[in-house]
């Protein structure tokens, strides 16, 4: 190995291992917490594309100016039902109409213009939708790790009537279903409080079809609204021209839940440089504290013969000595003639 002044040249045999890969789960909400308990939306919202959706914060946007987004919700009907509008009338947008139209386009197979769910006997035309922020889901919403939990009543006390608690089936399918949205799991009724997902009724089994859908790679849950519906007590509203807030009756069914659980899963490249420092390199200090700037003698008159340094910052260089990283280690690491120091920086990307 060779030396440049301060600087030591890595060996890429020796020195540099690259493109190590793992999988990083964490929580999805505002830092970096895995459960939400408050939840709250904002009124300015309503005056502008509230009749399509609703984001929904940790905590409160009226009073925190730093509150952020950590999911939203909206409703979808293929005729327009529910929100203000008819075919070509000039009045009303048919939000439920143009939503249903958006996630049918991003989702569903070319020639295929209505939802299906496990266990049902026909195409869905009314759904809800769940959409994780996309700057909080990183790569994914980790399958099997969220919880999500309705309540269509002002009872929110576990089994009672209009409370259902919902994860995905991915813990029991070993081979997931692929389209144009990536992979997708079942919606079903269940909790993964244990720490193991435990599935209370299988989609294929629920009455009038699966609760919905789950897709991880898009950060999007859709629901089977009459399901739904039927399980909480949410009221949806789906006459035509009319102006149902169906979207709000979700969130206030997810508020009256008090619990949203949800991890995100990313998949990091890293490369490990070992950093070596043998028993002749690196002794010697350029720091005023190590010599006497006048005379150049050492500080501490044991330094004779037997310098002694400590090291606390590792540097990575490029080829032009452009400083491109800093490792700060710990604690300080005592370095000298008898004592060898290696120190491993990961770099993740």
């Amino acid at each position: 190995m060779a030396l440049q002044g301060v600087y030591k040249l890595f060996n890429e045999d020796t020195d540099v291992v690259r493109n190590i890969k793992g999988i990083v789960s964490s929580g999805i909400w505002s830092g970096g917490s895995g459960t939400l308990t408050s939840f709250f939306t904002q009124s300015a919202q309503s005056s502008s594309n509230g009749q399509y959706y609703l984001d929904v914060y940790k905590t409160n946007p009226q009073t925190d100016s730093e509150a952020e987004v950590q999911f939203s919700v909206a409703y979808a009907h293929y005729h327009g039902s529910g929100s203000k509008g008819t075919k070509g009338a000039a009045t009303g947008n048919r939000a439920s109409a143009g939503l249903y139209a958006q996630l049918s386009n991003l989702i569903l197979e070319p020639n295929v213009d209505k939802f299906t769910f496990a266990g049902g006997s026909s195409s869905e035309e009314s759904v809800y939708a769940v959409s994780f922020k996309r700057a909080r889901m990183k790569e994914k919403v980790d399958p099997g790790n969220w919880e999500l939990h309705i309540s269509g009543s002002s009872n929110a006390s576990g089994n009672s009537k209009g409370f259902v608690k919902l994860i995905d089936d991915s813990n029991s399918t070993t081979n997931a279903a692929t389209g144009i949205g990536g992979r997708v799991f079942n919606v079903v009724s269940g909790s993964i409080s244990s720490g193991t997902a435990v599935v209370n009724t299988v989609a294929s089994s629920q009455t009038g079809g699966g609760y919905g859908l789950f897709y991880p790679d898009l950060g999007l849950i859709l629901l089977n609204e009459p399901v739904l519906t039927a399980s909480s007590s949410l009221g949806t509203v789906k006459t035509s021209n009319t102006d149902g807030y169906n979207h709000g009756k979700l969130f206030t069914a997810i508020k009256g839940g008090i619990k949203f659980q949800a991890r995100r899963e990313e998949r990091l490249s890293s490369t490990h440089f070992f950093c070596r420092a043998g028993n002749k390199e690196f002794n010697f200090s350029n720091n005023p504290t190590f010599f006497t700037a006048s005379t150049g003698d050492f500080t501490q008159a044991t330094f004779f013969k037997d310098p002694k340094t400590f090291i606390t910052t590792i540097g990575l260089y490029n080829n032009s000595n452009e400083l491109l990283a800093v490792a700060k280690l710990s604690k300080p690491v005592l370095k000298s003639y008898s004592r060898e120091a290696l120190i491993k920086v990961k770099l993740d990307f």
